[in-house]
């Protein structure tokens, strides 16, 4: 055997997981491939850098403990790598009636995740967040931002150091699995495994259809546009700021990050993308548009959630619109205020009637394990995540 475990995708989910397979079998020799010159380039480096505290997650489900448990990993690896790590609590603004009442649940939900939520009155917000107003809102205090890219870079330079491979550039283009081997095809050549972890991202579906599994959903792309303050306005907030979310859909809303550079962002929102990889407005590939368009399950969401989905494209058409939304809570904002800022492109995969799956979908087989899923907050989530593949790849006696 050449190899005895190939993890493909070096975002921070694959670079934790063959961190972890390292850690664990020492002497192992272990690949990790990467179709891209650098890790990180897609969704592990264009994100809000938010190191979320697990507030929305279903309490009890694998995603609330994964993010618990991930806010102190994180930041416990953030330490002994000597990365930037900012707590600096997180502020969720009711700015109407119905959001009140959403923001008394979701109050209850922090509660159920362990969490210990205050929630503040109008005049509370405002003497805590003097540029912020609502009727209500919830502060949560574990919350904190990070830079992922560098968190996934620390993990390779770990991994590289314990005597791991990475092989970056070098897209797989086919995976065949018998008896005693798993063989990829790469640009390159091929690589003899004994087992295969598949951590792909936005292309997680395609790699499992390489091996011939079953696709019953697919990976939808949904562009997330952000901007960034003016520099004199990086005193704007203390606190992250999020609107309340609509619970019918698994996007956040258009908030404010204080980064760990000190800019704030505005960002993002959801708008529908047509090339998986492609970050600018009109980026289009025919190939990657025609999987969901031929997908009757993306016709069951878009037709479901069509108001809201015209809405974020008309915003994001017209900054103004897009300002609005945030204008809500933190009206001293400006139009000449925002500048451009880099894009994020959002795999959410989609069943065949038409839901957003908000769950782990993992397939394996005897000899590999494809985690074709990983919603957010899977960055915040990157540790616990790796340690649940390895235990599903490695059963422990």
């Amino acid at each position: 055997m050449n190899v005895h475990f190939t993890v493909v995708g070096a975002g921070i989910v694959g670079a934790a997981t063959a961190l972890e397979l390292i850690r664990r079998q020492p002497r192992a020799q272990v690949t990790l491939v990467e179709k891209e010159n650098e890790p990180a380039l897609h969704q592990s480096g264009r994100n809000s850098g938010v190191v979320h505290a697990g507030v929305y997650y279903e309490p009890g489900s694998l995603k609330a403990r994964f993010c618990r448990e991930g806010v102190r990993e994180t930041r416990e690896f953030c330490e002994q790598h000597r990365l930037p790590y900012l707590k600096t609590g997180k502020l969720i603004v009711a700015t109407n009636a119905l959001e009140s009442r959403r923001l008394e649940d979701l109050f209850e939900r922090c509660r159920l995740n362990g969490l210990e939520p205050r929630m503040l009155n109008a005049g509370q917000l405002s003497a805590l967040e003097p540029a912020v107003t609502g009727a209500a809102a919830i502060r949560v205090d574990e919350t904190a931002v990070t830079d992922f890219a560098r968190v996934c870079a620390a993990m390779i330079d770990e991994f590289r150091e314990r005597g791991g491979d990475v092989r970056l550039g070098e897209a797989v283009t086919g995976i065949e699995e018998s008896a005693d081997r798993i063989l990829l095809h790469t640009q390159r050549g091929r690589i003899e495994s004994e087992r295969l972890v598949a951590c792909a991202g936005l292309s997680a579906d395609r790699l499992a259809a390489l091996q011939g599994l079953d696709r019953n959903f697919r990976t939808v792309p949904y562009r997330g546009e952000y901007f960034a303050l003016k520099a004199h306005l990086n005193g704007l907030i203390k606190h992250l700021v999020y609107p309340v979310p609509d619970p019918a859909l698994p996007f956040l809303g258009v908030h404010l990050t204080r980064t760990v550079d000190g800019t704030i962002t505005v960002g993002p929102n959801a708008v529908q993308a047509f090339k998986r990889e492609g970050y600018s407005r009109f980026a289009f590939s025919p190939g990657d548009s025609l999987d969901f368009l031929a997908f009757p399950g993306w016709w069951k969401l878009t037709g479901r959630h069509l108001g809201a989905g015209l809405k974020e494209m008309l915003n994001s058409l017209w900054k103004r619109g897009y300002l609005k939304q945030v204008q809500k809570y933190c009206p001293r904002i400006e139009l000449d205020d925002l500048l451009p800022h880099p894009p994020g492109i959002r795999a959410q995969a989609v069943d065949r009637d038409g839901t957003m799956i908000h769950d782990f979908i993992v397939q394996q087989t005897p000899r590999s394990l494809h985690l074709c899923n990983a919603p957010s907050p899977a960055a915040t989530s990157a540790i616990p995540i790796s340690r649940h593949v390895c235990d599903l790849l490695l059963p422990r006696s």
